[in-house]
């Protein structure tokens, strides 16, 4: 057993993890004992966040993404408009505030990962925290063929003309598939996926997605290959840029024509749809999603918190802005939507009367 001694008869017995008794003789001939709280090798101190704006960034960025841009407007075209912001709302106090809470204070209290968290409440339930990274894993893999297909059309953006903005042209005629399907759905079929007739035939390797999807999952690397001293830093980024690329379309999407129609549909309710209980039923679920609840990741960005720091506030304030974000990315939504259905009934007038 290892003693560290030091000048004035102090003596520190180092490998104990928790705790150390301080024998301190004086030049008087006093003795005092004071017990001070000295990390170990079973009791390393975990890394914390440089600042509570990571932190906040960070829990930001998780919880804001694809539920809110992608899903949120489709339940609440399907789910009777407006009226789906009432059993939304309701959910999100009744149901996602407490659980973003609670993730958020036993992960800050206990000040370790999901599955260590769930293993020091009782072994038995240690499982809670396996089953939530696994899906962590897989929620992980989809997301990355995701940030595959923007990247490869990022690349493809670098043109003078967008490839996606016409149809190809078989000798004078435009191809009767792109014409019935339109640009963006042939692009996206044909050029991007170069998806196969069916599940049967796999249709080969394509090159130029794969190498897509491995620069995505070196960007992933690079982020969180020091842990939160790296991604803490990449957050600045991650967490706002969506937020000035989401203003950008607002700004250009509410210009266009058709705009006012699309939002109209969005904010007029359906007040008949909340006797179903599938509505209900979707807004309880969009909340774990659009939150991010049961994946364990809020218990580990919450664990690298001081015990101190005031969770419930924390709590508040990110589930309040996720649900403010889901309503904004849902009027540059449906403004787009407005335009893309006045475009489409004006090429079928147009059809119409040269016939």
């Amino acid at each position: 057993m290892r003693k560290d001694t030091y000048s004035r008869g102090v003596e520190l017995n180092s490998m104990t993890p928790d705790k150390e008794d301080f024998e301190f003789n004086d030049d008087d001939g006093d003795l005092s004992v004071t017990t001070l709280e000295i990390p170990g090798p079973e009791g390393q101190q975990r890394q914390a966040w440089d600042s509570k704006i990571q932190f906040l960034l960070s829990v930001v960025g998780y919880a804001v993404g694809l539920g809110n841009i992608w899903r949120f407007p489709y339940l609440c075209q399907q789910n009777g408009g407006g009226a789906f912001l009432i059993p939304y709302v309701i959910m999100l106090f009744f149901e996602g505030v407490p659980l973003f809470y609670l993730e958020l204070g036993i992960g800050q209290k206990l000040r370790k990962g999901s599955i260590g968290v769930w293993n020091h409440i009782h072994p038995y339930i240690g499982g809670v925290g396996i089953s939530s990274c696994i899906i962590g894993i897989f929620v992980a893999l989809y997301y990355n063929v995701i940030i595959c297909w923007c990247l490869f059309y990022l690349f493809s953006s670098f043109r003078k003309h967008l490839p996606w903005s016409d149809c190809p042209m078989e000798g004078n005629v435009t191809l009767k598939e792109c014409h019935i399907s339109g640009s963006t759905s042939y692009y996206w079929y044909r050029e991007a996926l170069n998806i196969s007739p069916g599940i049967n035939d796999f249709g080969g390797v394509q090159f130029k997605m794969l190498g897509c999807l491995v620069l995505g999952w070196v960007i992933v690397f690079a982020c969180v290959m020091r842990g939160i001293k790296s991604s803490g830093k990449v957050m600045y980024f991650t967490a706002t840029f969506p937020y000035l690329v989401l203003i950008a379309f607002c700004i250009r999407a509410v210009t266009l024509p058709g705009a006012g129609a699309g939002l109209a549909h969005m904010f007029t309710p359906d007040v008949s749809k909340l006797q179903d209980p599938k509505v209900w039923l979707d807004a309880s679920t969009q909340i774990f999603y659009s939150l991010g609840l049961g994946f364990g990741s809020l218990i580990a960005f919450a664990s690298y918190n001081p015990p101190t720091s005031n969770c419930r506030r924390d709590a508040i304030m990110v589930s309040v802005i996720n649900c403010g974000t889901s309503l904004f990315a849902s009027i540059v939504v449906f403004a787009v939507l407005g335009f893309k259905a006045m475009n489409t009934h004006t090429v079928c007038l147009e059809e119409y009367v040269s016939r």
